[in-house]
Order: structure tokens, then sequence, then C-alpha cells
């Protein structure tokens, strides 16, 4: 296994602050390009990793902790943020991330201390007996993965533009538009 608890919260601590220097300040175009209907644009993916931070990760964290695998901690709605409206910027949003963020980061720090603590199991609602190890792994991970989605729907915006170069850009090369 490779998971280390400081490697983890390298990743967590650096994505907040990578897609603040990817995203602040750019055209609506860009933030608002998506790949077709039923996707995401960089402004809804924000928001779903703000949601995330506020009602997935440190909660499911302390309900383990607290609970153990004596109940089902609460399914994460994916999809929640969807249902948000804000008149706030997208600058505010990536602000409001990072701040979310640091809590989180210092919050996980307070309540995974040791080795023992990282093997506590709890009782995810579909996927059963999982680990605080395999719960914070998943968080960096799903950070990644949001990373990698804005980055490939900000270039779906230029796929028609690039002409034959399209060949060589690999971000562009979905097997269902081939």
């Amino acid at each position: 296994m490779n998971f280390k608890l400081d490697e983890a919260i390298e990743i967590l601590e650096r994505v907040p602050q990578s897609l603040a220097l990817l995203l602040s300040g750019l055209s609506v175009g860009w933030l608002q390009s998506n790949e077709g209907k039923g996707t995401w644009n960089a402004e809804e993916v924000i928001d779903h990793l703000i949601e995330a931070d506020k009602t997935n990760w440190i909660p499911r964290l302390q309900f383990i902790l607290e609970e153990g695998e004596s109940k089902p901690f609460p399914p994460f709605d994916r999809f929640a943020h969807l249902d948000v409206s804000s008149n706030v910027t997208q600058d505010q949003k990536l602000l409001e991330f990072q701040k979310i963020r640091q809590g989180n980061i210092t919050k996980l720090r307070q309540l995974v201390a040791s080795e023992l603590d990282l093997e506590q199991t709890g009782n995810h609602p579909a996927f059963g007996t999982v680990r605080v190890r395999e719960l914070i792994a998943t968080w960096a991970v799903h950070d990644l993965t949001h990373t990698a989605q804005i980055v490939r729907v900000i270039a779906e915006r230029y796929r028609s533009d690039v002409g034959p170069w399209i060949e060589f850009l690999g971000i562009l090369k979905r097997p269902e538009l081939a």
C-alpha cells in the first residue's frame, strides 16, 4: 500500500490553491464550458468540491471515529450543489473552497493522530466496511479526479478550433466522440 497521511495532505492542501491559480479571473466562456448535456462546467465542479468539503469528508470521518460500524454513515448527495443558486463570483467560491479546506485539514490532523486511527472502520451505505485510510485516500483522489475534469472541460471549449492538431491533443481524444 502506498497511502501515507502526510502525502495525502500534500494533495489536499494544494488542489484548492492550484484550482484558484487556474480559474481565477478567467472569462465566463472558460468557466461555463462543458462536455455536453448532463455534464458539469468548471463552476459546477468547484461548487461540488465545496459541498463535499462541507458535508462529506470530515463529517464521515467523525462519524466513523464515533460510531464505527454500528450504523451506516449518511449518504453524500453528489448532485446537491446543482440545486443551490448563488450570486457569489467564481473567485469568491475559490476563496471559500480554500478556507473550508484549510479548516478541514486542521480537523483532519486533530482527528487522525495515529496509525491506529487510520485503521478504524465504518459502515458505508453502499460499500459496507471502509477504513479511515481509504476515506482519506479517496478524498485526495477525488480532488485529483475533479482537477483533471476541470482541465478537460476547459480544453473541450477549443475542440473544434484546434484543427488537425487534435490528433496530438490527448485531452480531446474521447472514445465516444471518435
